[in-house]
């Protein structure tokens, strides 16, 4: 598997969902499913180590979990947050055929001239660029566009939009973006086949399954706790174990 199949899976139209995940346990009951790609999620891995999302804790944890996932059949991007060319280096070295990397909405400048020093250290390596306008405050689709067309300039191989939900602001991402538009899944917010037809190339998991996998947890505690149903379509321990 290699990195030109992972951007090849960037369809507009047919969107890439990519899970995100924090252990291999998770991503190999989602190879399993059928996935043929997944990455990690940086709050997921943070939350899970005691560390905090966001502040650049977890690149060890990260490329710990890249190695261990690149053994697996399965394409492998990693979440790098605000990142550096030393830590999108180690992700390759690892088994990533990818890393995302985020400008939590600082000086575009500086992020662009990280993503074209990304892309002269490592050519093949799929730099998903992520813009904060959305996730940190209420959008501003021109910012957001003209941040996009930065990153796209300096190598950017798809550029990421988290936070967006209106369809006519999706569409007009995708119209301005010319490399394909990744967005974040939201319950309750468009379907994959909308974003579909909306023109989106990728829609990324996040820390949704994290978050849910918590939910679970607990719902299933209290469950045995009050003597409530737990569901019985679980994996066997045998299935997990193998």
């Amino acid at each position: 598997m290699s990195e030109h199949e992972f951007a090849s899976l960037h369809v507009p139209g047919k969107p890439l969902v990519l899970p995100n995940v924090w252990d291999v346990a998770g991503a190999r009951a989602l190879v399993a499913a059928g996935f043929r790609a997944v990455g990690t999620t940086s709050l997921g891995v943070a939350a899970s180590h005691g560390l905090p999302d966001g502040e650049d804790a977890t690149l060890d944890e990260t490329l710990r979990l890249v190695s261990r996932l690149a053994t697996l059949p399965v394409l492998v991007t990693a979440d790098i947050e605000r990142g550096s060319v030393a830590a999108a280096v180690a992700a390759a070295e690892a088994g990533a055929v990818g890393v995302n990397v985020e400008d939590a909405f600082g000086d575009a400048a500086v992020h662009a001239s990280l993503i074209r020093d990304i892309k002269r250290a490592v050519p093949g390596l799929f730099v998903n660029a992520r813009t904060d306008t959305h996730w940190l405050r209420v959008g501003d689709v021109g910012e957001a566009v003209r941040r996009m067309r930065m990153y796209r300039d300096a190598g950017a191989d798809g550029v990421f939009v988290p936070g967006v939900r209106e369809p006519g602001d999706i569409a007009r991402l995708v119209a301005a973006a010319d490399v394909p538009l990744n967005v974040l899944a939201q319950p309750g917010g468009l379907t994959v086949a909308e974003l579909g037809e909306l023109g989106v190339a990728r829609i990324s998991l996040g820390s949704l399954l994290f978050r849910a996998a918590l939910a679970a947890l607990v719902e299933t505690a209290m469950a045995v706790r009050l003597d409530n149903h737990v569901r019985t379509d679980l994996p066997t321990y045998q299935e997990v174990n193998g």
